[in-house]
């Protein structure tokens, strides 16, 4: 979020105006749901409800389309792959559908698979993410990744990210401030 909010420029959106920031790649050493700022400030009813996107085949209202029906049928192929060539850097899968509405191009476009020191490494590419409610895709990316990893028998190793137009939207600006602010320190 404070990437977006400091490097950022406004923009138009389909939802309202936004704030976009140039693309980033990083690295979550190890997914938690018990993050001290997931717990503070996360919405568990949410989280439930992109859970389900992740793992259900069929549409879950009010999105447009399935994660789960997108990954599902591909994972076994990119297990496939990994057994056969456990040194590959070719077991990726795309998540989106050639000529499909406009309005259901999915934010999250491909998940890449790689054995790496004996773990499994997930790296999941968005076109577009919110900044403030990523934690929502990525909790349920970590059990996709341990789901995969299980497959192999692997332990998971880190899961990257990168995101083409990570960006807030202005209508969410009171709620991102909350979230960055900094806790109040004690005074003695």
């Amino acid at each position: 979020m404070r990437h977006v909010w400091t490097a950022g420029a406004l923009a138009d959106d389909d939802r309202g105006p936004v704030i976009e920031a140039p693309s980033v790649l990083f690295e979550i050493a190890v997914t938690s749901g018990n993050d001290p700022i997931i717990e503070r400030y996360g919405d568990t009813d949410r989280l439930a409800l992109y859970r389900r996107k992740f793992s259900q085949d069929t549409i879950v209202p009010p999105f447009k389309y399935s994660y789960g029906a997108r990954i599902k049928g591909q994972l076994q192929w990119a297990a496939d792959l990994l057994r056969a060539k456990p040194y590959s850097k070719s077991a990726w899968i795309s998540l989106t559908t050639p000529g499909e509405p406009y309005d259901s191009v999915p934010c999250l476009i491909g998940l890449a698979f790689r054995i790496r020191q004996d773990a499994l490494v997930m790296t999941a590419t968005f076109r577009s993410q919110n900044a403030f409610t990523s934690y929502l895709n990525y909790l349920p990316l970590a059990d996709v990744q341990a789901g995969m990893a299980g497959r192999l028998g692997l332990g998971t190793g880190p899961m990257r990210v990168f995101v083409d137009v990570p960006h807030l939207y202005l209508a969410d600006s009171t709620q991102v401030l909350r979230v960055m602010r900094p806790a109040p320190s004690p005074h003695h």
